[in-house]
């Protein structure tokens, strides 16, 4: 007769063999149906980067003082402390001033978009982004479009303040628009410098330096400020191959009604020049970073 233990414990064993059974017919069936998701492409991915790149900005809204504050600063001190000794007539100066202090406010606020890469390499970030299965480049073009954003916002408010102060672009409306598109082009090609160097720099600091170092003569030896005709004639041939000159003289001639194809022409032959050696560089940087 048989043991009633023993009993239970075939019982016992048979129902785990069944039930381990029925599991592992269940799992082949859920692998047997699965299907993968597809991978998102790279305009999901970039603009998944910009909106994160967005709440940043609503959570730390001081990092807009850039492209709110300074502009505001820059515009009002050189219009009254240098107009009426460099022209006679704050008044006269706002029309020449303004399309060149636009170009060095954005130009100067372009170096940001390294710095706050080079964050997120500091901090780890960096790697965890290339650990996701998307379209690699989605993290920096993310970036440079919500930095296009904060271009276009701090473009905006000196070409409101000035109107209110007297600036009257002989160019019109449609002169302005062509000017704001040059000086974006030109900001989101020289924006792929910083990145470049945002790979390479180890601290934002180091970052913050060599950009000064770099975009102070730029802009001061140049024709923002001054008519370069008042200059020594060598001056004068360091003025006019400088390409922020180039970008100030296509930018004044647009919202002044004078532009030319030319002007237009170089500004967008440098934003290629930029383009073309740095966002490859920035791509090999990109995918070699350790």
């Amino acid at each position: 007769m048989t043991n009633p233990s023993l009993q239970e414990q075939i019982h016992t064993d048979t129902e785990n063999r069944s039930n381990n059974h029925s599991t592992d017919d269940s799992l082949d069936q859920v692998i047997t149906n699965y299907i993968p998701h597809s991978r998102a492409n790279g305009i999901k991915t970039s603009l998944t980067f910009a909106w994160r790149a967005l709440l940043k900005i609503k959570y730390v809204p001081e990092q807009l003082m850039d492209a709110t504050i300074f502009p505001i600063m820059f515009l009002l001190m050189f219009t009254y402390l240098f107009g009426g000794a460099i022209a006679g007539s704050t008044s006269d100066y706002l029309q020449f001033l303004l399309p060149g202090i636009l170009v060095q406010t954005i130009v100067t606020i372009t170096m940001y978009t390294g710095i706050e890469l080079n964050n997120d390499i500091r901090k780890g970030i960096f790697d965890r982004f290339r650990s996701l299965p998307i379209w690699r480049p989605s993290v920096l073009v993310g970036a440079l479009l919500v930095d296009t954003v904060r271009y276009s916002l701090a473009a905006s408010i000196m070409i409101g303040l000035g109107l209110v102060l007297g600036f009257r672009p002989d160019g019109g409306f449609l002169g302005v628009l062509i000017a704001m598109a040059l000086l974006l082009i030109f900001a989101f090609s020289l924006s792929w410098i910083w990145t470049t160097l945002g790979m390479i720099m180890r601290t934002e600091k180091a970052l913050m330096g060599v950009s000064m170092m770099v975009m102070f003569p730029l802009t001061f030896v140049s024709n923002v400020f001054v008519d370069p005709e008042t200059l020594p004639p060598w001056l004068q041939t360091v003025v006019e191959v400088n390409p922020i000159s180039l970008v100030v003289t296509g930018i004044r001639g647009s919202m002044h009604g004078f532009v030319t194809l030319e002007d237009i022409s170089w500004v967008l032959l440098w934003s290629a020049i930029i383009i073309v050696i740095f966002a490859p560089l920035t791509m090999y940087l990109y995918q070699k970073k350790k």
